[in-house]
């Protein structure tokens, strides 16, 4: 892990003498490109979490799916919407570049929102209620159909367009601090816009109408499609060069070929990818860690063609193809980790909704806290976190003691505050349970709203929010500063994906409690959700141990 421990912090003081020759002028035009990449993903965050914030809300309350079933899918399309930025990745890495991945994904965001804002005003795209009534029809097939599609949509533009256009910003950029400082930036805009869209969008979606709060999406939607193409000139367009996730299999296919070999002690052995202006005489030894991924360098008869190129692509890569290869293995373990460790706050994110939805949500007598708003306390704190640790905390501690945060730092520090939020989460729900019985509100039809303020539900999306605003932009900042050049697009998206992978494991793990055991049933105020919650504290325990380990 000796490459990880030698990243520099979110503000390292790098930098890259490139940067200083270039013409003011261009220098200026690239970084205005990159910061203008903040407004367009604030619209987008705005679009994005109009209606994801809501969605659990808008499959109880108007698809009549049940409770524990709108959370199960909340947590696929969370998942979902995740992990699709690792095909943002793959297209703009290895073929579209990131300005057309940014402009397919914002359109189908789109188109995916406008179907949407028609399941809302068009009543036969809707399951039928009785008019007086409290009996509702199961939505059909047509209605699941088109819902699920305009789902798909909405959640493919808006999982690929987040980490895309955060790519394309940081492009702009030549120094790696500047780039660490707009990835901070960066995550805060994604934040603080995700706030907007939590209490403005969703605030009008419950109060006048879903339709007007997704046809407001929709319009925000297309504001930032047409603004983000006229300003193309602005930006610096990355060229693909050929899928880089080829060359990595290249490397385990050419060494396995290549295994009886003796892995020589000799630079000249191996094969070394020579660029324009550089010395043909320096040449670079493999590492000796993963020594077994050094025979795909090694040349033999037939390998190289007259002109120095690769014969036989398949039975020899370079030497930086090799690390590169190398470089992924290494930060794997951090990768499987974050999986671990998200898995019980995707859990917390969606049943934090519940438990809004079962308590009293009033502030005064005329303002009541839509519960697909809960989630924005966690945002705020984020946003407010990331603020403060990236202008006051993180210099500060530069003063004391010379050095910047590394990115592992910042991962280790945040998931502390993870698990602290799951025990709070705990005694508070713990509370809730004991309010529900002493009031005798267990088992009615519907459910019952326990009286007991959601305000109690704060403290644990507080704490929520500081752990992300650590370990959120030290994931990114460092797969983006450890990752191959060929693969910048897929580092960006590697938390996500990380995110991605824990809705579908905490999916996984709530269908096996509700199998196992009695904790989530249809009514939580009858289930024991702190259980859950300690589980969940026992398991980020386990997992500390091991990364310690």
């Amino acid at each position: 892990m000796d490459v990880l421990q030698q990243t520099s912090g979110v503000n390292g003081s790098s930098t890259n003498g490139d940067s200083e020759s270039q013409p003011h002028t261009l220098r200026s035009r690239r970084n205005r490109g990159g910061w203008l990449s903040c407004f367009f993903i604030s619209g987008m965050m705005i679009a994005g979490w109009g209606w994801v914030a809501n969605l659990i809300v808008y499959l109880v309350g108007v698809f009549n799916v049940k409770s524990i079933d709108a959370t199960q899918a909340a947590n696929v399309i969370n998942g979902s919407t995740n992990l699709i930025p690792i095909l943002g990745a793959v297209l703009a890495d290895s073929f579209l570049g990131s300005f057309r991945v940014v402009s397919v994904s914002i359109l189908s965001s789109l188109l995916g929102i406008i179907i949407l804002t028609l399941t809302a005003t068009l009543s036969y795209l809707r399951p039928h209620c009785e008019t007086g009534s409290s009996l509702c029809h199961a939505p059909s097939k047509l209605h699941l159909a088109v819902l699920y599609s305009a789902i798909t949509l909405a959640a493919i533009g808006f999982g690929m367009v987040r980490f895309a256009i955060g790519t394309l910003g940081a492009q702009q950029f030549d120094n790696p601090k500047d780039q660490a400082s707009f990835f901070n930036w960066f995550i805060f805009t994604m934040f603080a816009a995700g706030v907007v869209g939590s209490v403005g969008i969703v605030y009008i979606e419950d109060s006048i109408s879903w339709g007007l709060g997704f046809g407001i999406c929709a319009a925000i939607n297309f504001v930032c499609l047409v603004i983000f193409l006229v300003g193309n000139r602005f930006y610096r367009h990355d060229k693909p060069q050929g899928s880089p996730y080829t060359s990595l299999a290249r490397v385990i296919v050419a060494a396995t070929r290549k295994r009886k070999l003796l892995v020589s002690s000799e630079s000249k052995d191996y094969h070394h990818e020579i660029n324009d202006g550089e010395n043909k005489d320096i040449a670079t030894m493999p590492k000796r860690s993963f020594r077994f991924l050094n025979h795909a360098a090694i040349k033999t008869e037939g390998d190289i063609n007259s002109d120095g190129s690769i014969a036989k692509p398949w039975r020899l890569c370079s030497v930086q193809q090799v690390e590169d290869l190398k470089t992924l293995i290494r930060i794997f373990p951090v990768f499987a980790s974050t999986v671990l460790l998200c898995t019980p706050l995707a859990v917390q994110t969606n049943t934090a909704v519940l438990q809004a939805i079962a308590m009293d949500r009033h502030l005064g007598s005329n303002f009541k806290i839509p519960a697909g708003s809960i989630s924005i306390v966690g945002l705020i704190s984020s946003a407010a976190f990331i603020a403060l640790l990236d202008r006051l905390l993180y210099p500060n501690l530069k003063n004391l003691t010379g050095r910047w945060l590394t990115p592992l730092q910042k991962i280790g520090t945040g998931h502390v505050f993870n698990t602290l939020s799951l025990v709070i989460a705990a005694v508070v729900e713990s509370k809730r349970l004991k309010t529900a019985r002493d009031n005798h509100l267990q088992g009615q039809q519907g459910g019952a709203v326990v009286p007991m303020l959601a305000l109690w539900l704060f403290p644990q999306l507080i704490v929520v929010g500081m752990g992300e605003a650590f370990h959120y932009p030290g994931n990114v900042s460092l797969y983006y500063q450890e990752f191959p050049v060929s693969m910048k697009s897929a580092a960006t998206s590697m938390i996500s994906i990380a995110i991605g992978i824990a809705f579908y494991v905490s999916a996984a793990l709530v269908s096996l409690l509700r199998n196992v055991t009695g904790w989530l049933p249809n009514d939580i105020n009858q289930g024991r959700l702190d259980n859950v919650y300690w589980t969940f504290v026992g398991g980020f325990g386990v997992v500390k141990n091991m990364e310690n380990g």
